[in-house]
């Protein structure tokens, strides 16, 4: 199994726009960037190579995957209009969507317990995505709808009836024939202009498909947060490690 990570935006609503702030994928708790976080639980759950998709002071990002030993681990993929959306730096990655490999997506500013990772890894199926119920609602959170048994919805704007609600924590495992699909559905976006529409549009059309056979899973419980607004930071370092350190599974 390999990742691909995206890592090439500004972080614009953390930083207020400030352009000498360091990418959050840099940002560090307990003394590690989150970069390195990533790479450790990655490499430990047995993942081959992470495909690390960045444009936003790339050279920074680089000089942390050296300064860590990590340079045979991960491929750098810049994407030099890292300004226009989440879906173009996707598209940078497509060709690790095609590799024939199941594939593991992360985005790279979210702080969580190596359970998380483990619980998509461990599947013997592919196609999985996890949720978690216990979330603020809101307009912000990415949700995942569940109606009979099936994704009846994804997007941040609900507006269909379900039995199940969760926040998605950005990351997902795509089989080999879901991540090839995903990477023409990515690449039709680009190619007819779409680049402002997040990813999560190109994600919908196979979640909502009914010939494909996706599963999900609930990780209520574990801690977890994505670090968009500078409250996220705060809570991320007060709250958020400390449960991750005393954390035990569950």
């Amino acid at each position: 199994m390999r990742a691909i990570m995206l890592a090439a935006g500004t972080g614009s609503r953390l930083s207020n726009n400030d352009r000498s702030h360091l990418p959050k994928s840099l940002l560090k708790f307990g003394g590690k960037s989150l970069l390195q976080r990533h790479i450790e639980i990655l490499q430990s759950k047995g993942i081959g190579k992470l495909a690390l998709v960045v444009g936003y002071r790339a050279e920074d990002i680089v000089e942390e995957v050296n300064s860590i030993g990590a340079e045979e681990f991960v491929d750098i993929v810049i994407n030099e209009r890292f300004l226009e959306s989440s879906m173009v730096s996707l598209w940078h990655a497509r060709e690790t969507l095609k590799c024939g490999d199941d594939i593991l997506f992360m985005d790279a500013d979210v702080l969580y317990h190596p359970d998380l990772i483990g619980r998509l890894v461990g599947q013997n199926e592919s196609d999985y995505v996890p949720m978690d119920k216990n979330f603020e609602h809101g307009d912000e959170p990415v949700k995942l709808c569940i109606r009979d048994g099936q994704i009846v919805e994804f997007r941040k704007i609900i507006k269909t009836e379900c039995d199940e609600m969760g926040e998605w924590p950005g990351f997902l495992r795509w089989s080999s024939d879901s991540a090839s699909r995903l990477a023409e559905i990515i690449s039709r976006y680009v190619d007819e202009g779409k680049t402002d529409e997040p990813y999560e549009e190109a994600f919908r059309e196979i979640l909502l498909a009914p010939e494909t056979n996706i599963n999900f899973e609930d990780i209520s419980g574990l801690p977890w947060i994505e670090i968009d607004f500078p409250e996220d930071l705060i809570k991320a370092h007060d709250e958020i490690l400390p449960a991750i350190e005393r954390y035990v599974g569950g």
